[in-house]
């Protein structure tokens, strides 16, 4: 029987629209043409694992950019970039009336305020791991283990929901259930199956 409900938020709870950061950079002479270039330029494992707070992070993007810019700006793209998807967000808040839901994602702590302030994403569930507060990103283990530990989850009783199959076939290396997200309404399909009461 599944009791608790883990979800990610990156490409569940929010879309990622990097256009704007990328083009803002791109303006003031910075190599950035794609999300991916510009999370290795920047090292982003570094800031989602919590070794380099929000502030670094800006300023080794700063650094790609030579041109003048304006430090703000550069920040308000950042974390512009995150469009909330309501219907996914819904679902969580509705779980968490029969279910114990949770929050485990790979983010910084400049998305993270951002989110707070934006969804309250403190408040969707009964708890939140961020990688920035573990030390550590999925897919490793240390991760799923510390969220295990925190909210008292057993694994056999637990359903992960994140948009990377790697991150999905880790969780189920430790006995959890893993759905890897689509949309809403394959989502909710397959928590149907695994015998979760969908709130209509």
């Amino acid at each position: 029987m599944i009791r608790n409900i883990v979800f990610d938020i990156g490409w569940v709870f929010v879309a990622l629209r990097p256009q704007p950061i990328l083009d803002y950079l791109h303006e003031h002479g910075a190599p950035a043409s794609d999300l991916d270039g510009l999370v290795r330029r920047v090292e982003l494992h570094d800031h989602e694992t919590g070794r380099l707070d929000g502030e670094g992070l800006l300023t080794r993007m700063s650094r790609l950019a030579p041109r003048p810019h304006d430090r703000e700006e550069l920040r308000a793209r950042w974390v512009s970039m995150l469009e909330p998807q309501p219907d996914m967000i819904a679902l969580a808040r509705d779980l968490a009336a029969r279910y114990r839901v949770y929050l485990l994602s790979n983010i910084g702590d400049l998305h993270w305020e951002h989110l707070e302030r934006t969804i309250a994403v403190n408040a969707i569930g009964h708890g939140a791991l961020a990688s920035y507060r573990a030390g550590v990103m999925k897919p490793e283990a240390g991760i799923y283990a510390q969220a295990e530990q925190r909210f008292g989850l057993a694994p056999g009783e637990t359903v992960f929901i994140d948009d990377r199959k790697e991150n999905i076939e880790a969780a189920r290396a430790r006995g959890w259930h893993g759905i890897i997200h689509r949309d809403h309404q394959d989502t909710c399909a397959r928590l149907m199956r695994l015998g979760v009461e969908i709130p209509h």
